[in-house]
C-alpha cells in the first residue's frame, strides 16, 4: 500500500482516525497478584501485560552494582500475537533492542540509588502487535513501577508520530509505521524533559520538529490516561482495605 492510500479523501487514516487522534487506550494496574507490580494496557490492537518483581537480591554477583540497583528488562512476544505465527526468542535482535530501549529509559528516572546491591526486574510480553511495540512496552512498565511502589522522578509515557503526506500523523499503526517514518518519544510529563528519542527510519529535517512535537503532545494526552488509571486503582485499594 503507498502512502496516499493511507489517508481518506476526508482526511482519515485506515482506522478512522485523524491526524492528531490517539488510538484507543485501555489500561489497569494490578493484574498480577504473583508480581510486586503489574499492569495491561491496550492501545489500538497492541497489547501488553507487565510485571514488575523487586527490588531483589541480585541472580549473580555480575549484576550486583555497589551504588545503585540493576535493572533487568526481558520482553516476550506471543507466538499468537501476529499473522505469522512465530516463536521468537528473547534473543531475537528486534526484542533485544526493544529492551535496551526500555532499560534506558527508565535508568535515570527510578530512583536506583536507594536500592544499591539489589535487582529490579521488569518482564513485558506482547499478546498482540498491531505497531507502536516500543511506547506501549514503557507505558505498561510505567504503571507496573508504580504499582510496585518502586520510586520514580516522574511519570514517563511514550508516543510515537510519523510522517504522512508530508502532514505529521499522531500514534502509528502496523500499517502505518511500515510505510512511513516513525518517532518514538518518551517524556517526563511534569517537566517536559525527553528520556528517549528513537527512529525507526529516514526523516527529512524539515518535518523533524513538527513530528517530535506532535509525540510529545500525544505523551501528555497518554499521561494523562496512566494517571487516571492510577488514581482509579488507589481508591479500590482503599476501599478494599476499609471493607
Amino acid at each position: 500500500m503507498s502512502r496516499l492510500e493511507l489517508i481518506g479523501p476526508q482526511g482519515l487514516r485506515t482506522d478512522g482516525r485523524r491526524f492528531n487522534e490517539l488510538r484507543k487506550m485501555n489500561c489497569k494496574p494490578s493484574v498480577l497478584s504473583q508480581a510486586d507490580g503489574s499492569a495491561y494496557i491496550e492501545q489500538g490492537n497492541t497489547k501488553c501485560l507487565a510485571a514488575v518483581y523487586g527490588p531483589r537480591e541480585a541472580r549473580t554477583k555480575a549484576q550486583v552494582l555497589h551504588n545503585r540497583a540493576n535493572i533487568n528488562v526481558e520482553i516476550s512476544l506471543a507466538p499468537f500475537s501476529m499473522e505469522e505465527r512465530k516463536k521468537r526468542s528473547k534473543s531475537d535482535k528486534r526484542i533485544l533492542e526493544i529492551a535496551s530501549a526500555v532499560k534506558q529509559t527508565f535508568e535515570p528516572i527510578i530512583m536506583t540509588e536507594l536500592y544499591a546491591r539489589s535487582q529490579i526486574d521488569i518482564y513485558l510480553q506482547i499478546l498482540q502487535f498491531d505497531g507502536g511495540t516500543v511506547q506501549i512496552c514503557i507505558n505498561a512498565a510505567t504503571l507496573a513501577i508504580i504499582d510496585a511502589g518502586i520510586p520514580m522522578k516522574d511519570y514517563v509515557c511514550a508516543c510515537s508520530a510519523g510522517c504522512i503526506d508530508d502532514e505529521p500523523v499522531l500514534d502509528l499503526n502496523h500499517l502505518e509505521e511500515s510505510n512511513a517514518p516513525e518517532l518514538t518519544v518518551a517524556l517526563l510529563p511534569k517537566t517536559d524533559k525527553i528520556t528517549l528519542l528513537q527512529m525507526e527510519s529516514r526523516l527529512h529535517i524539515d518535518k523533524f520538529q513538527p513530528v517530535m512535537e506532535m509525540a510529545a503532545v500525544g505523551c501528555k494526552e497518554i499521561y494523562t490516561v496512566l494517571d487516571k488509571a492510577i488514581r482509579e486503582n488507589i481508591k479500590d485499594l482503599l476501599k478494599k482495605s476499609s471493607i
